[in-house]
């Protein structure tokens, strides 16, 4: 039987990790600090942060980052899995970490974008905490739904009499704020259902548990290409490579236009030796085939940029998020 896209890239990943445990225990290397004192960065295993659960594509993008900076670094980058919160805890364990390269972590946008408008100010997480490194990818959100749910167009949704129970991927994410405004402008009744990370919402789509969802394309892209799951609208600006046939939410009528991306970090104050090496070694990932076919298979596109521009993005997008909400009337706490 063939096995899925997504599960072999987990597959792969799994087994790359633990041949590289193997090798480093074979080669005898010491639990230094990513810093190290004295030689070239890394001199020792990097914590590689990751605010999401594991088997969602903020976990896989992490990891395929971790397989290449391993093999273009030379060293060890254990990936750490600290969900909740839309990566805030783990961006909170990243922002007081020593400075020195030793703690790292890919985060998402959203965090940056759109929870601060979902939490009270003493639990924003500040950009300022970090030293952005370099642009990842960018993802683009899908709505979907189980074929059992009986709605098969954005003209069915419209027309609920009922509430819509949509799953989003946690309070304070893009996928939140795709559905909030989805529903608002569309004037559908519904209801919110938050998960942490896009494993657990899938799941509760698969099983009839929810009636839609927002995703990432591709945490679903497997499930919609086997007719598991039906694809409603995509949020970006213009319809996708990946899903070619399904219309985004402004082809609709719908105001709506969301999507993520993620970037590399290290804690505010890491020395710029050490933020070139990291970005050389993420230049060397991006090269390769297997990052490339990665991509492909995880419906995922390159933002491969340096890090002022990727801080210049987050402004704007910043400022137009809350401008939507404004205009919207959208609370996200109560969303």
């Amino acid at each position: 039987m063939a096995i899925p896209a997504l599960r072999r890239t987990r597959l792969v990943l799994a087994a790359a990790a633990a041949a590289g445990l193997v090798l480093s225990g074979c080669g005898g290397v010491q639990n230094t600090t990513g810093g190290g004192s004295g030689g070239t960065y890394p001199s020792g295993t990097v914590e590689m942060y990751v605010g999401a659960s594991a088997g969602g594509s903020s976990d896989l993008i992490s990891r395929a980052v971790s397989k290449g900076l391993s093999d273009s670094l030379g060293a060890s980058f254990p990936v750490i899995n600290r969900e909740g919160a839309n990566g805030a805890l783990a961006a909170a364990e990243v922002s007081k970490a020593k400075p020195d390269g030793s703690v790292i972590a890919i985060q998402n946008a959203s965090l940056f974008t759109i929870t601060p408008l979902a939490v009270s100010p003493g639990e924003v997480t500040d950009i300022d905490d970090f030293d952005v490194v370099y642009g990842i990818s960018r993802d683009d959100y899908v709505l979907v739904t189980n074929p059992a749910s009986g709605y098969k167009t954005m003209g069915d949704l419209e027309a609920a009499t009922k509430p819509v129970r949509y799953g989003t991927t946690g309070v304070g994410t893009g996928a939140q704020l795709a559905a909030a405004l989805l529903f608002k402008s569309a004037d559908v009744p519904s209801q919110a259902v938050p998960f942490d990370g896009g494993a657990p919402a899938l799941t509760a789509l698969l099983g009839n548990q929810i009636d839609v969802a927002v995703l990432q394309v591709g945490e679903a892209i497997e499930n919609i290409q086997s007719d598991k799951l039906i694809p409603l609208s995509v949020f970006g600006p213009e319809r996708i490579d990946y899903l070619p046939e399904v219309p985004t939410a402004k082809e609709q009528g719908l105001d709506v236009e969301v999507t993520q991306y993620r970037f590399m970090t290290v804690p505010k104050g890491t020395p710029q030796e050490v933020r070139d090496r990291i970005v050389e070694g993420l230049e060397a990932t991006f090269a390769t085939d297997a990052y490339k076919k990665f991509n492909e298979q995880n419906s995922l596109t390159p933002m491969e940029q340096p890090g002022p521009e990727v801080l210049e993005q987050l402004k704007a997008d910043s400022k137009r998020y809350a401008d939507l909400t404004k205009e919207f009337g959208i609370d996200l706490r109560a969303s």
